[in-house]
C-alpha cells in the first residue's frame, strides 16, 4: 500500500510537469486569461477576492489536513515538520491574507479560476502527502548546506514577492483607475518582480525539501510564470513610451 501511494505521488509530479511544458507551449501562443487581460476572454467571471480565495484553498487545506491525520508518521521528523511549513506559510498568505489586500481587481474567468482550483488540489496533495507520510530525511538535514541554501532561497523570494505585491497595490491612489510603472525594489531590474519573488520561493523549496515532487513544482511554476512575465512585460513596453529599456523580464541583468 505504501510503494502504491509513492508511485501514485511519483505519476502525479510527472503529470505535473507535463502540463506546465503543454502550458508553457500554449500560453506563449494564446496569452493567459488573466487581470489585465481576461476582457479578452468570453464567459463567466468570479469577483477577483473569491477567486483568490477558493483557487488557491485546496493547496491551505491539505496541510492542514496532514498535520491532523493520525497516519502522518513522517510529520513526527522536524527535516518533515519544517519544510510542510514552508509550503504552509506561502497559502495561508496566498490564500488569506493575499485577497484580503486586493484592491478593486479585475474579476477572474470562471474557467481559469477552476484550473488554478484543480492545480492547487492536485499539488496541495501531492506535496504535503509525500513530506508527511513518505519523504525520509537525515536528522541533520536542517543544517545541511542544501537546506540551508534552499531555505534561504525560499525566504528571499517570500520577501520579494510580499514587497512588490505592495509595490504594485499601491501604484494607484484612492479612485484611479489607470496603469502605471511600477517603481522600487526588484521592480528597477525586472517587470515582474513579484512572479521572480514566488519562483525563487520554490525553487527555494525544491532545494530544501530535494525531491521530485518540490523540482516538478518549481518547474511548472517557472512555466506558468515567465509566460505571464514575458506578456506584461511587452504590455508595459507598449503601453508606456518611457518604460525603462533596460529592464528585464524575469531574470535581472539577463531574461
Amino acid at each position: 500500500m505504501e510503494l502504491w501511494g509513492l508511485r501514485l505521488l511519483d505519476a502525479l509530479a510527472y503529470l505535473e510537469g507535463f502540463m506546465g511544458c503543454l502550458a508553457w507551449v500554449l500560453l506563449l501562443q494564446v496569452g493567459t486569461p488573466y487581470g489585465r487581460y481576461s476582457a479578452r476572454w468570453s464567459g463567466l467571471r468570479v469577483p477577483a477576492r473569491p477567486a483568490w480565495l477558493l483557487q488557491e484553498l485546496p493547496s491551505l487545506a491539505w496541510p492542514l489536513y496532514e498535520c491532523v491525520r493520525p497516519a502522518a508518521a513522517r510529520l513526527g521528523s522536524w527535516p518533515n515538520r519544517v519544510l510542510l511549513a514552508m509550503f504552509l506559510i506561502h497559502y495561508v498568505h496566498r490564500t488569506l491574507v493575499f485577497p484580503a489586500l486586493i484592491r478593486g481587481g479585475k474579476p477572474t474567468p470562471l474557467f481559469s479560476c477552476v484550473l488554478a482550483f484543480m492545480f492547487c488540489t492536485v499539488n496541495g496533495y501531492m506535496q504535503s502527502r509525500y513530506l508527511s507520510q513518505f519523504a525520509v530525511y537525515a536528522e541533520d538535514w536542517l543544517t545541511s548546506p542544501c537546506f540551508l541554501a534552499g531555505f534561504v532561497l525560499w525566504l528571499m523570494g517570500m520577501v520579494i514577492n510580499i514587497h512588490s505585491d505592495s509595490i504594485l497595490r499601491n501604484l494607484r491612489k484612492p479612485g484611479e483607475t489607470g496603469y502605471s510603472i511600477p517603481r522600487g525594489g526588484v521592480f528597477e531590474y525586472v517587470s515582474a518582480a513579484n512572479y521572480l519573488g514566488e519562483i525563487l520561493e520554490w525553487c527555494g523549496f525544491a532545494l530544501a525539501s530535494w525531491s521530485l515532487q518540490g523540482g516538478v513544482f518549481a518547474l511548472f511554476s517557472f512555466c506558468i510564470l515567465f509566460t505571464r512575465a514575458k506578456q506584461h512585460h511587452q504590455w508595459y513596453h507598449e503601453k508606456f513610451e518611457d518604460y525603462p529599456k533596460s529592464r528585464k523580464i524575469i531574470i535581472p541583468f539577463l531574461l
